[in-house]
């Protein structure tokens, strides 16, 4: 499997994602990672139903995403990965997936938390699972659409 583009965005499949980000890192699948979301039947039905013509979706938890990506059968996958937190992204990566850049997009704000972006607000969970990818030498860029200019992620998280 090709790992086309890696997202974080709590809504996962949404417009922005199904209607630009789907076109931009040109994949033709998108994995939902998450064992919270492969666990919520009424929100996986809804997020396979929203996925561009043309384009298969799944919702899998981590440990089935990793499996998929070892095996070969699955090589001519073009895969847009999207998570709802950077805690499912390091986990990809401690399994073995090769990814060498991700994006923030989208993680609203809730009480205890800091807000980086207009569209991202981190908890401690989240600051120490991205610092974590920064010492793998993971690209870390915040960008909410596409056309905006990559921010990266330490400058906005390294007093934190």
């Amino acid at each position: 499997m090709d790992i086309n583009f890696v997202r974080i965005d709590d809504r996962l499949i949404h417009g922005q994602v199904a209607t630009v980000w789907v076109k931009e890192s040109k994949c033709n699948k998108i994995f939902v990672c998450s064992d919270e979301v492969a666990k919520d039947t009424l929100r996986k039905t809804l997020l396979l139903k929203v996925a561009p013509p043309g384009v298969k979706a799944y919702v899998l938890p981590i440990d089935k995403v990793l499996e998929v990506n070892k095996n070969a059968k699955y090589d001519s996958f073009k895969a847009l990965i999207l998570c709802p937190k950077p805690e499912d992204v390091l986990r990809l990566v401690q399994g073995g997936m090769p990814i060498k850049s991700v994006n923030l997009g989208g993680m609203c704000f809730k009480t205890g938390r800091t807000q980086i972006s207009s569209a991202v607000s981190l908890g401690q969970e989240d600051i120490d699972a991205l610092k974590k990818m920064h010492e793998l030498g993971i690209e870390l860029e915040l960008r909410k659409i596409a056309t905006d200019s990559k921010v990266d992620v330490m400058s906005k998280i390294k007093d934190l």
